[in-house]
Parts: C-alpha cells; sequence; structure tokens
C-alpha cells in the first residue's frame, strides 16, 4: 500500500492492542505465538441504526423513531467483537477517504485497538453505508456502496494468526484461506443467503481448508437436504470437522467429528433493542472459546450469551459485549433466588473467568445518535 494514503491515519505497531479486563488466552501465551489471535477481512460499512419503531415503515408515510445509533459495521462487527473478548485482532479492508471513513478507522483502531495494518484507505471512494430499521424483534436494511479499486495482496497478507473469521461466498474462491490455513491458521466460516438457489456445497471450494462451519438452521438444511437442524449439523461434519448450527430463538447444536462430541445449549432470553451484529457476536464467542480449548458445550454457551447481552445495545460493533459487561450478567444471575440450578450450573465456567473484571477499567463506546461533534476549546 502506498505510504501516502495513510498519511492521515495512525496505525498502531504491531503487536500493539489494549488491554481488556481478561484474556482469555492468558495460560496459553508463548514467545513463539504468531502475532496475532485472529485475521479479518472485509467490507467495513457505516451503519446507521434506528430502533423503537413501532412497525415497519409504510410507504407514502413518515415513521419516528424513538432511538439512533451510528457505528461501524459490516465486518467491523466481527472484528469488535473479537478486540471486546480479549482476542489480539488484525483487520483488512479498504476505508473511504471520507469523514466516515475517518470516523470508522478511528473506532476500530483508537477505541478498539484493532490492527489495521494490513488495511488501506482509498482515496476518492466513499464509505458504504447501512440504513438499519430495527422493530419486533427483527430489522430492515438498505444499503449503498460501490466496490472498492483492486488492490495487488500484499506478501505478508494474511499475517500470520491463530485464528481467521472468512465469510464464504457460494461459487466463489478467496485464495488467502487456503494460504491461512497452509501456515497453520484456524479458519472459522460463516455463510451468506445462496441468491443463486444452488445450496450445493461443492460451490463452497474454500470450506475444504476450514476447521469450523457457522450456518444457521435454515442454510444448513439447504446445503445438507436434512429435514432438522440437528441432523444437517451431522451431515455438514462430512465436509468440516466442526459444524456449528444457530437455532434462533432454540439457541445452537455443535457437532465435532473429530472427537465425536456434541452438545447444545438453549438461548437465553432477553428483551432484544436491536439484533444488528448479533450473529457476528455468537461467532466471535465461540472463536474466544475454541481457542481456549473450553469444552464445546461452554462454547456454545458462552456464544450465545454474548450475542443476547449485544441485542439490548444500540448498533451492530458497538454493542458487543466487553467482559465487565459479562462480569455483571454473571453476578447478577446468581444473586436470583429462583434462579434455575441448573441453568446456573451451565455458566458455572465464567466464575474463573470474570471475578477480576470490574465495571470502568475499560470503558466501551457506544452507538450515538450522530458522528463528529466538534469539541469544546479548552
Amino acid at each position: 500500500m502506498p505510504a501516502d494514503e495513510r498519511t492521515h491515519r495512525h496505525v498502531p505497531p504491531e503487536g500493539s492492542h489494549r488491554h481488556p479486563q481478561v484474556d482469555p488466552l492468558a495460560a496459553l501465551r508463548t514467545p513463539q505465538d504468531p502475532p496475532w489471535d485472529v485475521y479479518l477481512t472485509g467490507t467495513v460499512f457505516l451503519d446507521v441504526i434506528f430502533t423503537g419503531l413501532d412497525s415497519a415503515p409504510v410507504r407514502g408515510t413518515e415513521s419516528w423513531a424513538r432511538g439512533m445509533g451510528s457505528s461501524p459495521g459490516g465486518i467491523a462487527n466481527m472484528a469488535t467483537a473479537l478486540a471486546r473478548l480479549g482476542l489480539r485482532t488484525s483487520l483488512a479492508a479498504a476505508f473511504g477517504d471520507d469523514h466516515y471513513g475517518d470516523y470508522c478507522w478511528d473506532a476500530l483502531a483508537q477505541g478498539e485497538g484493532i490492527d489495521l495494518s494490513p488495511s488501506r484507505t482509498v482515496p476518492g471512494w466513499h464509505s458504504p453505508v447501512t440504513v438499519s430499521m430495527a422493530y419486533e424483534g427483527e430489522r430492515t436494511m438498505v444499503s449503498h456502496g460501490h466496490e472498492p479499486p483492486p488492490e495487488e495482496p500484499s506478501p505478508d497478507c494474511p499475517p500470520r494468526a491463530r485464528a481467521a473469521v472468512a465469510s464464504l461466498t457460494p461459487g466463489v474462491r478467496a485464495p488467502w484461506i487456503a494460504q491461512a490455513a497452509a501456515r497453520g491458521t484456524r479458519v472459522f466460516a460463516d455463510v451468506g443467503w445462496d441468491d443463486t438457489g444452488a445450496w450445493d456445497l461443492a460451490g463452497l471450494p474454500d470450506l475444504a481448508h476450514c476447521e469450523a462451519f457457522l450456518p444457521n438452521a435454515e442454510e444448513a438444511m439447504r446445503y445438507t437436504g436434512a429435514t432438522c437442524p440437528r441432523a444437517a449439523a451431522h451431515a455438514l461434519t462430512e465436509h468440516v470437522p466442526l459444524a456449528v448450527v444457530t437455532l434462533g430463538a432454540d439457541g445452537a447444536y455443535a457437532v465435532d467429528r473429530r472427537t465425536g462430541e456434541s452438545a447444545e445449549v438453549p438461548a437465553i432470553e432477553v428483551e432484544a433493542l436491536d439484533p444488528t451484529g448479533a450473529g457476528d457476536v455468537f461467532v466471535a464467542g465461540f472463536v474466544t472459546g475454541t481457542l481456549a480449548g473450553w469444552p464445546l458445550a461452554d462454547r456454545l454457551a458462552f456464544a450465545g450469551l454474548t450475542a443476547a447481552l449485544s441485542v439490548q445495545e444500540f448498533g451492530g460493533s458497538l454493542a458487543a459485549p466487553g467482559w465487565c459487561e459479562i462480569a455483571t450478567w454473571w453476578r447478577k444471575v446468581q444473586s436470583v433466588e429462583s434462579q434455575d440450578p441448573t441453568a446456573l450450573r451451565r455458566y458455572a465456567f465464567l466464575a474463573d473467568l470474570v471475578p477480576d473484571a470490574q465495571p470502568g477499567s475499560w470503558p466501551l463506546r457506544r452507538a450515538v445518535p450522530t458522528i463528529g461533534f466538534r469539541r469544546p476549546t479548552p
């Protein structure tokens, strides 16, 4: 990347990152480790989220929302969720050469401690924007953007990392996935809706390089032809070692072909303010638990918990919970006298992770109605 494309943006030096309250990989770290725990690449959007709508907007009318938030979106949702859980995260993305791009860059690099050294600013390219409207537990989105100019791949990208998260596109091969896997990086993949209608696993060639595949129930059943999500998860393990199928309000189900282990964890019931980015937070929680070596059921429980906490805040990326929110939730549920003992035991593994996570030690940014307020003159 030409140096003059970054003159107005600070890139944290390699190995630098914010220090959250908990490092889930502390016991596993050695001097020989890769510099990054997780590598990501994708498109960063500016998300503008409207909440508190009584219903979907009606043609020819004006709707007023009771709440609004702005935050980095797209791949930023996943990167922020990983960083807030204590993983050293590196992101390769194109950023617009505009105020929106400046805001997203600073929010990720300075606010979250995410490494953006593989990222670039594209002169004259405006940031992609998504407007999301949340109502009745669902959301409707309108997006606008243009593809950035192509760039020659850097010889040191993807960088060495413990893991990478990839979004597979039917019929499209991403060479970086095979490159990362060949270096020993553990690749976790999700997938979007197949607009072609083929639903053919052969159309996901990069799945062969992945350790885990995390589709939702509908996607899993369409790809496998199974009549239930659990059967679909087992069928997927013929193609990838670890299959995790999210079941919406019913939680998640996972099968590990290498160990023969399976696990199912119900969802946590919460009042959802904004579901934007909840799926990304789920994946981030599962990646965290996997890298930390937790049992499969604990990984599912943790992923579901982080996703549930995220939907109670505005915005996608900036709704992701940190360890202080997780600790607060754990202390709160233990204080409920009528709490189900079985449910408490499901999350008992948190006791060894969050005892010292005190609120305020790493303040989290939240989505705000607008960006770019002028700072008061001293």
